[in-house]
């Protein structure tokens, strides 16, 4: 009878080794982000409809309280579309946080039962936001149109203001998805984050009513930067991107992201025992 040979599976901790994993694994980054998109529309009563729905009935609810109540200024554009402008970065950063933020604890059989970079995961996760955002442009294009409003050539410069949104999610949502593993409490706490930062974002009205005094603390929320910068390509004239608070924010979404991947690998390896 031969003597069995016992085979330990064992990846490399090295850093090189880690993203070289990633690269091979892409195919199940591919694959967790099409089943994270089938569930978030399946058996539902109206599907798609709702990524419709909801940016424009809170584009109602901004116009009439910030425009028509509180008559806050839209630097001369109509005051829907500067807030719905504002709704697609926004928008897309509140849903990938929330799905990345639960992404491991839905996928908890998946960690563990194989080996595979625990942060394909939460980057899978934001990467769904991006449907609602193609759906979510679509409607702009309409809105636009009944405005008679046509954006500049700056509008190409759009694809630079998305990668900026979709790495400051990813950020938030590697720190958030590896605390939710070890403390629950933190599935409470993103609901509240996104509420919150949904009414210091300037979403619902224009960043030229912010004093002076306050600009460096209102940029330390990098989605200000974000936002600007959308609104800066598509809508153009008086809106313009404040340099030195813009490239504060950028400079808070590496600190972000880099410093997420830290925390992330950090506890990456206890992921398996307390999921």
């Amino acid at each position: 009878m031969t003597e069995q040979q016992e085979i330990i599976i064992k990846p490399g901790m090295g850093a090189l080794h880690y993203w070289r994993d990633i690269w091979r694994y892409r195919e199940l980054f591919f694959f967790l982000a099409w089943r994270d998109i089938l569930v978030r529309y399946k058996q539902t009563v109206i599907g798609i409809a709702w990524s419709v729905l909801r940016p424009l009935l809170t584009m109602l609810v901004f116009t009439i309280i910030f425009g028509r109540l509180a008559k806050l200024p839209s630097d001369g554009v109509p005051y829907p579309v500067m807030v719905f402008v504002a709704m697609l970065p926004w928008q897309f950063f509140a849903n990938s946080l929330t799905e990345s933020s639960n992404s491991l604890i839905n996928s908890s059989n998946l960690l563990t039962k194989v080996y595979f970079p625990r942060l394909i995961v939460p980057a899978g996760a934001v990467v769904v936001g991006l449907v609602d955002f193609l759906i979510s442009c679509v409607l702009l294009g309409g809105i636009m149109a009944w405005y008679r409003f046509v954006p500049d050539l700056k509008i190409l410069l759009l694809p630079a203001f998305l990668l900026m949104a979709l790495l400051t999610s990813l950020g938030a949502g590697l720190w958030l998805s590896a605390l939710n593993v070890k403390y629950r409490d933190f599935r409470y706490v993103v609901p509240f984050l996104v509420q919150f930062g949904l009414y210091v974002s300037p979403v619902g009205f224009s960043s030229s009513i912010i004093p002076q005094q306050w600009q460096f603390l209102y940029f330390l929320n990098p989605m200000v930067g974000v936002i600007e910068g959308f609104r800066w390509a598509v809508l153009g004239g008086q809106f313009t991107v404040n340099w030195p608070g813009f490239l504060l924010s950028c400079l808070l979404v590496i600190a972000l992201l880099l410093s997420g991947i830290w925390y992330f690998r950090r506890m990456e390896v206890s992921f398996a025992d307390v999921v």
